[in-house]
């Protein structure tokens, strides 16, 4: 069903709403007719086999793959299809899968990168805020890229983003390719950390049970569209879980005490 603008969980109106939104590459639609929506100090995890689409969302949502049908609204404006520039400018921050840093580049100079649509003089104060949040930054200011590991990098990546404090984190598979310790850190200390600083997280992960541990609301994607949302707890909690999450046929029965827009409580 539509999500409303009228639908207030807590006395808060959403940060993000993903209302009916089409998207695909060519003309061609990957992903059809799926709804969301996130709220200010919220992880909401998309979970779902390869191949469901979940990244290609993500793409449409930050202006990298044009919407064909529905919308998308950023605390009640409309900002479908709008370019990822005008999208940052506006508060939404996007962490890609790959491609996230600059490698030739040091952590400090990665950090002024994120922050280019700021003044000169805001520069140093947003990395300042930006160590305090993520501390091992500080540390690391002088080394390249190239040179940090798999978690160090993805930090870098995730403070990039933040050097604009963006209100919306779009997070595409932050823990891809990462040792299950390091991807269970990574969710756990830094991912969840974005939310309780206010933010609002939209993250697609492949570690499912892990990002549902973090997470205060999921989606299962399967070929294209949500199948199925609810309570991290109640999804864990069903038998047919696993065929769920590798895209077996299961029956889309309502989680007792959730509803798909309108009674989303903390997880």
């Amino acid at each position: 069903m539509p999500i409303s603008l009228a639908d207030v969980r807590h006395g808060r109106q959403p940060l993000l709403v993903v209302d009916r939104v089409t998207t695909g590459y060519g003309g061609a639609a990957v992903v059809r007719g799926v709804s969301l929506r996130v709220d200010a100090g919220e992880v909401v995890a998309i979970i779902g086999p390869n191949g469901a689409g979940k990244s290609t969302l993500l793409k449409g949502l930050v202006g990298i793959l044009r919407i064909t049908e529905g919308r998308v609204l950023l605390e009640e404006q409309e900002v479908t299809n709008c370019s990822p520039e005008e999208l940052a400018r506006r508060g939404v921050g996007y962490v890609p899968q790959v491609g996230d840093v600059f490698e030739p580049l040091t952590v400090a100079e990665n950090l002024e990168m994120g922050g280019y649509l700021l003044e000169p003089r805001l520069i140093r104060q947003r990395m300042r805020v930006v160590c305090e949040v993520f501390p091992s930054l500080a540390s690391m200011l002088r080394r390249r890229a190239d040179k940090l590991s798999g978690g160090e990098r993805k930090m870098l990546a995730i403070g990039r983003v933040m050097m604009l404090d963006p209100r919306v984190m779009i997070l595409d598979e932050p823990t891809a390719n990462l040792a299950p310790r390091l991807a269970d850190a990574l969710l756990r200390d830094q991912v969840r950390r974005l939310a309780d600083l206010g933010k609002a997280v939209l993250l697609v992960e492949q570690r499912a049970r892990a990002a549902l541990e973090v997470a205060n609301w999921a989606c299962v994607m399967v070929s294209g569209a949500v199948r199925l949302e609810g309570r991290p707890a109640d999804l864990l909690g069903r038998r047919d879980f696993e065929e769920l999450f590798l895209g077996a046929e299961v029956q889309e029965v309502p989680l007792e005490g959730a509803h798909r827009a309108n009674d989303r409580g903390e997880a």
